[in-house]
């Protein structure tokens, strides 16, 4: 069954396209027709393409992976936050900073900065110290890192697919993400090049309704593949609990030390004697180097003496 029926496509307005002197022949293979100068989008298309892509980010989403919602259009910047956030995913829906991916490693700094900001202004006594000016200063300055990069604060590497609506308007975006080689998802208008786009979905991007339905149903297809993976994580004993219903951490720092016992079939007693002997034996060989050191010195203060 497809996650979005032809009736609600229909509904939403996502058949609309734009005007046929406006078009791109690329596009052809999904229009249906042309009406009153308007090409009218084959829905039965969208509505594939829409299981297409969400099946994709279901499987991206249940890898862990990071997938970053873009939307600076004034009519897809509500539904772009709403369902970022909904879905736990970074997102941009003001103007795409340039180099962001390309140049991922300046817009972490920038982050940075902001994060010391936030320390500065919670520290009291060192904010305080400061006149209203400095203090005004470092306010609008604040106001204006968190505009731009207080979505994507969380996204600590670079993302593993992009998820766009328009393409026309986020070219820049696609650029970048066609460079480094990003799996593109989006939304494409009759104006629009699908074959740039990795997962193309035909349907009205000028739309609010169009966008929040399309983005909802790509939305849950990544709330499933989150949950999926949780559930996996359970079934492997990620998420074990000790007999009193407390959680049970898992001692990862040792594994490697107890690999290795177990290789060898040792017992506790013999690796904690055989580490033991490890470092006297370290203490031993640092103690000879400080004779070493310390020889020609003695020999000098002999010579000097005679």
């Amino acid at each position: 069954m497809s996650r979005v029926s032809f009736e609600e496509l229909l509904e939403a307005g996502s058949h609309f396209g734009h005007l046929t002197s406006k078009w791109n022949p690329a596009m052809a293979p999904y229009i249906f027709k042309e009406m009153n100068g308007i090409h009218v989008i084959d829905l039965h298309k969208t509505s594939a393409k829409i299981d297409e892509a969400a099946e994709a980010l279901k499987k991206l989403a249940q890898q862990g992976k990071t997938i970053l919602y873009v939307g600076t259009k004034r009519q897809a910047q509500e539904p772009v936050a709403t369902h970022a956030e909904d879905a736990g995913m970074p997102y941009v829906t003001e103007r795409w900073p340039g180099g962001m991916l390309t140049n991922f490693p300046t817009i972490r700094k920038t982050v940075a900065k902001m994060e010391n900001l936030d320390r500065m202004m919670s520290d009291e006594q060192t904010y305080g110290n400061l006149s209203k000016r400095e203090q005004l200063q470092l306010r609008r300055q604040r106001e204006k890192l968190e505009k731009n990069f207080g979505s994507i604060r969380e996204m600590k590497s670079l993302p593993s697919a992009l998820l766009v609506v328009d393409v026309m308007s986020e070219h820049i975006a696609v650029h970048e993400a066609r460079i480094l080689g990003i799996p593109i998802f989006a939304m494409v208008d009759t104006n629009s090049d699908p074959n740039t786009i990795d997962y193309a979905i035909p349907a009205n991007d000028d739309a609010t309704k169009s966008v929040d339905l399309i983005l909802g149903a790509l939305t849950e297809a990544i709330k499933e593949g989150k949950m999926a993976r949780q559930i996996e994580g359970a079934d492997n004993g990620d998420d074990e609990t000790a007999t009193d219903g407390a959680p049970k951490r898992r001692e990862r720092r040792f594994q490697g030390v107890r690999k290795a016992r177990n290789n060898r079939g040792e017992s506790n007693k013999d690796l904690n004697a055989r580490i033991a002997g490890k470092f006297v034996s370290e203490e031993d060989d640092d103690d000879d180097e400080t004779e070493l050191d310390e020889q020609p010195t003695e020999m000098q203060d002999e010579t000097h003496e005679e």
